[in-house]
């Protein structure tokens, strides 16, 4: 299907922008503790005024909005709230595994790939091929990508293993969750900074993609119809030639017209347009 680059890359962004909200929003949860809850949480050996300032005084020293949890019984026992954030720093994890992913495809080539973009030439990429450039950069992240989503799966089991009042796997818990963090946060770094500034379009190749799509009869279809585009495609598919060529031959649309018909505005609007006077069927 026809779009554009900047489409995609507006998705991208907007799944950033998610990831970037419920991140945000759940430090909210790591900052509830049972700090003063001594035995299984119900505060015995500890004074009550101990209890009800300490962490008062800890949000004083740290700065941080720490908040004592109502139910000190529940916050030793139950460590939910680490899968909770887990899940959220997975889902970062699968929109950053799924651009870099996406960026590797687009950057494939030249010969036999895709090649829409280029990526920033940060080593030599092969001893045997000369001028071979890898997308390291997108690769890195991916992998990164994968182990927090395995983080995420040893966080789960560890907080589902405490038994009864306590739970005896938080140091794995906890190290996992500051590994996926450490993990993220130096990923997008390294993708903004070493891959998505120095990334360029190749607009020759878009443009001879675009050309040659078969993809283009859908643009046909608001013009003549759903049954008149798809026999133009299936004809030009048995020529071995482009839509365009197709249609100029048949001299159905002037070059002008067909290409007005595939500009980015027109693959970027929202819908089909009003039927067209040449249009004799509907789908």
């Amino acid at each position: 299907m026809l779009t554009t680059l900047g489409r995609t890359m507006s998705a991208y962004a907007e799944a950033v922008a998610r990831d970037r909200w419920r991140v945000y929003k759940c430090e909210e949860r790591l900052r509830v503790v049972n700090l003063g809850g001594t035995a299984i949480g119900t505060g015995l050996g500890a004074p009550r005024k101990y209890i009800f300032r300490v962490t008062d005084c800890l949000r004083e020293k740290t700065g941080i909005g720490f908040a004592r949890a109502e139910n000190l019984v529940d916050a030793t026992q139950n460590t939910d709230v680490f899968v909770e954030v887990s899940g959220i720093l997975k889902a970062c994890a699968v929109s950053l595994l799924k651009i870099s992913s996406d960026l590797r495809l687009l950057a494939s080539g030249p010969d036999a790939g895709l090649g829409e973009i280029r990526l920033p030439g940060l080593q030599a990429g092969s001893s045997i091929m000369p001028g071979k450039v890898n997308p390291v950069i997108p690769e890195a992240v991916s992998q990164a990508a994968m182990l927090v989503m395995g983080y995420d799966q040893v966080i789960a089991h560890a907080c589902s293993r405490g038994d009864l009042e306590l739970n005896a796997f938080l140091p794995v818990t906890a190290d996992c969750l500051l590994q996926s963090i450490d993990l993220l946060t130096c990923s997008c770094a390294m993708l903004r900074e070493r891959c998505v500034l120095g990334m360029e379009a190749d607009e020759a190749r878009c443009k001879r993609h675009v050309d040659g799509a078969t993809a283009a009869a859908t643009a046909l279809v608001a013009e003549f119809g759903y049954k008149q585009a798809g026999d133009l495609a299936r004809n030009a598919a048995k020529r071995g030639v482009s839509i365009r060529e197709q249609v100029l031959q048949e001299g159905i649309l002037s070059p002008e017209a067909f290409d007005a018909l595939v500009t980015p505005e027109a693959v970027c609007r929202l819908g089909m347009p009003d039927t067209n006077k040449n249009r004799k069927d509907t789908p």
